[in-house]
């Protein structure tokens, strides 16, 4: 429990000079709770010396104490807020920090990383836990660091009166740290269950969501919510088993906190009818045994809390820890962009995709690679935008190894166009400027144009500032394949990757879109995929992956007087291009 503490103090970082500070503030606030406590013991002797006539009882008494208990209380609240004000918003603060590190951590990572870790875990660390985190862990440093201040405190004041009440309240606080020391123990071997299965049911939400145009589609409402409603299950039946599992440790904790709390009392009466203790001191010494483990008995809460924080943090350091793929990458800017692969190896886990690849594009050029699915094309794409790196051989762009060279400093070089387009929640005018972002609206509707989607914005009721849905989806294909080549065109790089840019463009705009590549990719090199004998017969190099290597290369032409798979290849499309009912 105490090294999640220590952790939580450490996630903090800089700000953990407010957390010390709260910890003063936490001390005085507690001294100034027990100082009216003290004064109404010291104004009950001043009233029993007056009725024994052993001395007068003023206006002036009555009016210092008074003066006494309201200055207590001013300063009491006046604690609690410095206290407040310096650890609160330490959690809000330091928890956007980290989401903003773990977003820069994320784009600087192998493609593998996502592959090993799921949305629904990433999603979760990201917004659940770090939102568990930034809500429950400054309250768990005020319930379990400041609680004991507050405990030792009053420990501390009790001690100037009796010795032997402190110790009684002392042992008490440590044989309620023992019951908490087993409960966290078994906080120990749950939290991380717990958090296994709070990861598999926001997995499993996400896939629900994501799946339910497939789930509508094949009627599988009821396959598909058995799923969702499996970890919802287990999620519930774990965290009632952990609760029961709880019950013992919480009970003796607070019993061993209501023992000391009226053994102190007995104690005091018992001083009392000795004539070792007077009669105000033994009233003070009953109310403190009310207050004094207050704020303790809800350390037995933290104790489960703190593990799932320890489980979190153990989480959130994995991400931040993943091997970024430039870490040895140094800002270099090509003098060329030529492309060369030499012996490229590629495997996704264990299946082999590329094998002893080997090509060279040169500056300036265009390079069609065709070849059945599954084949490597887009993997060549992805390898040459360092989204994974290769297991053999070398990626070089302008004679530099992309392996030495920042993610950011290559990727500058490279526009690209996917097959699959994906958009972003916001206005088509930031999705567009996406690839440019200090493009003015000027140029943007430039790009606009070139990529013909401009006619359909402005047919939209809020044209360029229109909102569109996750992903897109408010979109058609074609509409984002546009939106998506505006961006690439907007970028203007050097090189341009094009993976079946023209999939989802009806054949309507297909012909301005293949204008509007070739004004894009003038003085460019160029990688497209495609299966249209429209885009690549005009390329200056074909090349042909079949079973992850190149089996042929050359021009259209040269390619049609080879026997192989680009002829078999041709064939096929211009027989389904030219099917007919």
């Amino acid at each position: 429990m105490y090294k999640a503490v220590k952790r939580i103090i450490a996630w903090s970082g800089q700000r953990k000079s407010r957390l010390y500070a709260g910890f003063i503030y936490s001390f005085f606030h507690t001294m100034f709770t027990a100082l009216p406590i003290m004064a109404a013991a010291y104004g009950l002797s001043l009233i029993l010396e007056d009725r024994n006539g052993a001395a007068e009882l003023t206006s002036a008494h009555i009016l210092s104490l008074a003066g006494f208990v309201l200055f207590a209380v001013a300063g009491r609240f006046w604690f609690a807020y410095l206290r407040a004000a310096a650890q609160e918003s330490v959690g809000y603060e330091t928890a956007a920090e980290q989401r903003l590190a773990i977003g820069a951590a994320l784009k600087r990572v192998s493609l593998s990383f996502f592959n090993e870790k799921s949305a629904g875990e990433i999603a979760a660390a990201i917004t659940t836990d770090l939102s568990f985190l930034e809500l429950f862990g400054m309250k768990m440093i005020d319930t379990v660091v400041n609680g004991y201040i507050s405990a030792l405190t009053l420990v501390f004041c009790l001690s100037f009166y009796n010795i032997w009440i402190s110790l009684i309240a002392a042992a008490g606080i440590l044989l309620s740290a023992l019951f908490l020391s087993l409960l966290s123990k078994k906080s120990w071997k749950n939290a991380p269950v717990r958090q296994q299965a709070q990861d598999n049911m926001v997995a499993a939400t996400f896939e629900y969501i994501r799946g339910m145009p497939v789930v509508k589609a094949f009627h599988q409402s009821g396959v598909s919510r058995e799923g969702i409603a499996r970890a919802y299950r287990l999620n519930k039946t774990i965290s009632e088993k952990i609760e029961k599992n709880f019950v013992p440790y919480n009970c003796l904790h607070l019993l061993a906190l209501r023992v000391a709390a009226t053994t102190m009392v007995l104690a005091a009466a018992l001083f009392t009818l000795n004539g070792t203790m007077e009669l105000p001191i033994m009233l003070m010494t009953a109310i403190f045994s009310f207050v004094i483990f207050g704020q303790i008995e809800s350390v037995n809460n933290a104790a489960h809390v703190l593990r799932i924080i320890d489980a979190v943090l153990d989480k959130l350091a994995g991400i931040e820890a993943a091997a970024y793929i430039d870490q040895n990458g140094r800002n270099i800017e090509p003098s060329a962009y030529d492309i060369r692969f030499q012996n490229v190896t590629f495997a996704y886990e264990q299946r082999a995709v590329l094998k002893k690849v080997s090509f060279f594009i040169p500056e300036n050029t265009t390079a069609a690679i065709v070849g059945p699915s599954g084949s490597g094309k887009t993997t060549i794409c992805n390898l040459l935008a360092r989204f994974y790196d290769v297991d053999q051989g070398s990626i070089a762009v302008g004679g530099v190894d992309v392996k030495t060279m920042t993610c950011d400093s290559l990727l500058k070089n490279i526009a690209m166009v996917f097959q699959n387009v994906y958009l972003f929640r916001d206005t088509l005018r930031n999705n567009i400027r996406f690839g440019k972002p200090e493009a003015s609206d000027a140029e943007i509707i430039a790009a606009a144009q070139k990529a013909c989607c401009h006619d359909f914005i402005m047919a939209l009721p809020d044209q360029y500032d229109t909102v569109i849905g996750d992903g897109g989806c408010t979109l058609s294909g074609g509409e984002k394949q546009r939106i998506s080549i505006a961006r690439a065109m907007l970028k203007n790089a050097p090189i341009i990757l094009l993976d079946e840019a023209t999939a989802s463009v009806d054949p309507e705009n297909e012909h301005a879109i293949q204008q509007a590549i070739s004004s894009l990719v003038q003085g460019k090199t160029m990688i497209v995929i495609a299966h249209r004998l429209a885009t690549i017969q005009n390329a200056d190099q074909i090349l042909v992956v079949a079973d992850g290597c190149i089996a042929q290369q050359g021009t259209h032409e040269e390619l049609l007087r080879q026997e192989g798979v680009y002829k078999r290849f041709l064939a096929l499309r211009q027989a389904a291009e030219g099917w007919s009912i």
